[in-house]
């Protein structure tokens, strides 16, 4: 599916990597790559983006990220632990200033979790050690359609987490 890349959100958040400094690496599940490929999509993303890890399977998770089994089997695959535990084996993988991490369903797999939801975790990196956020949502429509939406919310949030890193006090995970 091909982007128009001039109204494309993707656009502002590359240039809003490019002013702040920052340079991405993501781990994607569910996404399988689209975070990166949006990012891709943009001329210039050479510069913003470092790197991405499709880890879809559960073993590529472990191998690839450094994602603790235990982990995995006392929250889910389809967790903020994961999705967190994730972001923070990107970055320890990579150069970047921040890690961007999703994994998900979109279709009807696990009988446990809701159609559509979808964890994420963006990691910064900074001078005293590395701060993390997460948060869960439930998107609708088609398996793709959640994808896509997923790849874009992954993207539209990190300005709302990096201010977040400025705030006196603010709590993170």
């Amino acid at each position: 599916m091909e982007h128009d890349v001039e109204s494309h959100p993707a656009r502002r958040i590359a240039a809003y990597l490019r002013s702040h400094g920052l340079v991405l690496v993501t781990a994607e599940s569910c996404t399988a790559g689209l975070i990166a490929a949006r990012l891709a999509e943009v001329p210039g993303a050479g510069k913003v983006l470092e790197s991405a890890f499709v880890v879809y399977d559960p073993a590529s998770k472990q191998r690839c990220l450094g994602v603790p089994p235990d982990l995995i089997e006392r929250h889910n695959l389809t967790s903020e632990p994961v999705a967190l535990a994730m972001a923070e084996g990107a970055l320890r993988h990579s150069d970047a200033d921040l890690a961007v991490a999703n994994t998900g369903v979109a279709d009807d797999t696990d009988p446990d979790i809701e159609r559509g939801t979808q964890c994420f975790a963006w990691v910064f990196r900074g001078k005293g050690g590395a701060r993390g956020f997460s948060e869960t949502r439930v998107f609708g429509g088609s398996r793709n359609q959640i994808r896509e939406a997923s790849a874009g919310h992954a993207l539209l949030r990190i300005p709302h987490y990096h201010a977040l890193l400025a705030e006196p006090g603010t709590a993170h995970c």
